[in-house]
This record gives structure tokens, C-alpha cells and sequence, in this order.
């Protein structure tokens, strides 16, 4: 059974691999962010997960002796957390003449730095769709900590060729 189309089971959650993620993120390695889905609800919620390494490629500039996650990343896979709610949603699989484009922020706010080892957990709940437009809470926490959160928005836009 394809594994899109699977029911929830006994109510519970579904989860997505690597592989399933990549049915419906455009990006690949190294601007992929997202290693796993805990927890799929749909039409809801969303728990991702983000193992930080030290050999990330960031890590070499940002910063020499003192390497931390640049934040404006840990808000991109926020949003790429937030698009697989919407993608996933509308069975939207990688097509050729749509994208799911992050186009607004609010109540960006950064708590604590995030380094090798960490692993990030993402969470979503999608607050509403207006106009096409899809508007998400999204949270970014280590060992429970709160280390990022934001209001997103996102849209699908046609691609011109």
C-alpha cells in the first residue's frame, strides 16, 4: 500500500521517512533539513526532527572555534516542517508546475544558540488557510528547550518555464 494513502492507525499519528520527504521537498543536500517525521496529523499538526552534525557545512564558517547553527537555517526548516503539513496535505508530490514558497513571518523569535550533537525537534500546527495562503505555528526545541519559534506562512505558486 503506498504509504501516502495509509489511515491513521487506532487514531494515532502517522510518521514519514527520509524517503517519503523527499516525495514531496524540493531540496536536497545540502539545504534538505528535515531527517524525519515523529508525527503527521493531517489538516493539523506535524513533529520533525533535525540531527545536527559537526559536519555540516555551515559549521566551517559560522563560527571558527565556537560552531553554531546559523538561526536564519533553523527558521528555513521550520518552514520546510511547515511545507510538508500543506504538501503532505494535498497529496502534493514533487510536480513541474507548482511549489509550496514560504512567503511571510511573524513573531520570529530566537532563544538559544544550537551546535554539533544537538538534535533539533520541530513542531507545526496549522492555525489556518485564507486565500491560499497557509499560516503555521511552528516551535524549534533541544532536549525541550525552546530555541526558536514563529509564525509562517506559505503558499503554492505555478513555476514558469
Amino acid at each position: 500500500m503506498d504509504s501516502v494513502n495509509r489511515k491513521l492507525k487506532n487514531g494515532e499519528p502517522e510518521n514519514m521517512d527520509i524517503k517519503e520527504i523527499l516525495e514531496y521537498l524540493p531540496h536536497r543536500y545540502p539545504f534538505l533539513l528535515i531527517d524525519r517525521v515523529l508525527e503527521y496529523t493531517p489538516r493539523k499538526s506535524l513533529v520533525a526532527l533535525k540531527n545536527v552534525t559537526y559536519n555540516e557545512g555551515f559549521f566551517q564558517g559560522h563560527f571558527p572555534g565556537r560552531p553554531l547553527m546559523p538561526a536564519v537555517l533553523i527558521l528555513e526548516a521550520m518552514a520546510q516542517a511547515a511545507g510538508l503539513v500543506a504538501l503532505r496535505d494535498l497529496n502534493a508530490r514533487l510536480q513541474k508546475n507548482s511549489e509550496f514558497y514560504f512567503v511571510g513571518i511573524d513573531k520570529a523569535r530566537f532563544r538559544r544558540p544550537v551546535g554539533p550533537g544537538d538534535q533539533l525537534i520541530f513542531n507545526v500546527e496549522l492555525l489556518r488557510t485564507t486565500r491560499g495562503i497557509w499560516k503555521f505555528d511552528t516551535t524549534a526545541k533541544v532536549e525541550e528547550q525552546l530555541v526558536a519559534s514563529a509564525e509562517l506562512m506559505g503558499s503554492f505558486r505555478g513555476i514558469e518555464s
